[in-house]
């Protein structure tokens, strides 16, 4: 199995070093050439309207909706990925998104890079708290009835998962914690 790493813009680096660390093989994905040999795609935070001009200007946005509705295939966002992967995003200047996931996503709802934070997330199954930093994060507004929420933070969903789809609104690269990898691996 070999799992793309979206590299337009964004740490796509530390998403690619944790599946080094979990001895997964790993490709940086530019070109529908890249997009075509990996199983598995992971969209990483990063500045959401540049990553989204980059997927559609490329053509590899409409190559991931398509592998997604024929082929199931299992994609992960984080923070501006998780925008990318919503069907609606609120909040100023939205990005254009992939529309994959039933859920609305208000863009930099936190704020500015000042109000990034830290917290601690009870992910079901485990037993040990999830470390995670929420930096410029957003706030997932509201999930469809098939959207399953794996964890909140202050009663807003920051964790969900639709199917072969997993979102997230915090950036677990950053602390080097692999739970939500192989969470996303498992699929």
């Amino acid at each position: 199995m070999t799992v793309g790493v979206l590299a337009f813009h964004g740490d796509f680096a530390e998403h690619i070093q944790i599946l080094e660390d979990l001895n997964v093989k790993s490709k940086e994905v530019r070109s529908l050439q890249d997009l075509a040999v990996v199983h598995r795609l992971i969209i990483p935070g990063g500045e959401s309207t540049v990553i989204s001009q980059f997927l559609f200007a490329s053509g590899v946005a409409e190559e991931i909706r398509r592998r997604v509705r024929e082929e199931n295939f299992p994609v992960y966002g984080t923070c501006a990925g998780a925008i990318l992967l919503a069907k609606r995003v609120t909040g100023k200047n939205p990005p254009r998104a992939l529309g994959l996931m039933d859920m609305t996503v208000n863009r930099n709802a936190y704020g500015t890079q000042r109000e990034s934070f830290e917290a601690t997330l009870k992910i079901p199954g485990e037993k040990t708290p999830l470390s995670v930093a929420f930096i410029r994060a957003p706030v997932i507004e509201r999930v469809g009835p098939r959207v399953e929420v794996l964890a909140s933070h202050k009663g807003h969903p920051v964790l969900v998962q639709e199917g072969s789809l997993l979102a997230g609104t915090f950036h677990p690269e950053v602390r080097a914690d692999k739970r939500i990898h192989e969470l996303f691996l498992s699929l």
